[in-house]
């Protein structure tokens, strides 16, 4: 299932100005027969009864930002993964409590990135976590420089040392 597109609205627009049917306007779009009815019947003009395609365009997003956004992380889930980051514990086991008294909860990302943006607001509950937000190292991703010695002289070319082997 994808929207009709702005594209698609101006060739329903063309092909409704040329009296052809719904049907075969969907057709040529790609679009069920009772998707352009719908489109039409929602987003044409209610003064003059015609389908206009910027019109519809603009009714598409005006509808889009009214639509209510459905929260899971509420703001009382906060306050409590809030005081339970606060007592030391990791968001795996914030969820294990959560999940433990049957309540309903977000992922562990969600958390994470509660966490983040608190501390891009200055708050400490980075601070909580066993790792206090560092990252982990890569490895193998970079040139590893743990055991190198800095400023090392190979002993191929130093002239003092002597090879016992020959």
């Amino acid at each position: 299932m994808s929207h009709i597109t702005q594209s698609q609205r101006y060739t329903i627009s063309c092909m409704l100005n040329k009296n052809h049917k719904q049907c075969e306007i969907a057709e040529i779009i790609g679009k069920d027969k009772s998707v352009v009815s719908r489109e039409i019947k929602r987003n044409s003009n209610r003064k003059n009864k015609r389908y206009c395609p910027d019109l519809a365009q603009w009714k598409c997003t005006e509808r889009k930002k009214v639509k209510t956004k459905n929260i899971r992380f509420t703001e009382d889930m906060q306050n409590r993964v809030n005081e339970l980051i606060k007592e030391d514990y990791s968001p795996e086991q914030v969820i294990g409590f959560f999940k433990k008294q049957g309540k309903k909860i977000v992922s562990i990302e969600t958390i994470h990135q509660h966490i983040w943006e608190d501390k891009k607001n200055g708050g400490g509950l980075y601070l909580h976590l066993r790792n206090q937000g560092k990252r982990y190292r890569k490895r193998g991703a970079s040139k590893d420089s743990r055991g190198i010695i800095k400023n090392r002289v190979s002993i191929e070319k130093r002239p003092d040392v002597v090879d016992k082997r020959e």
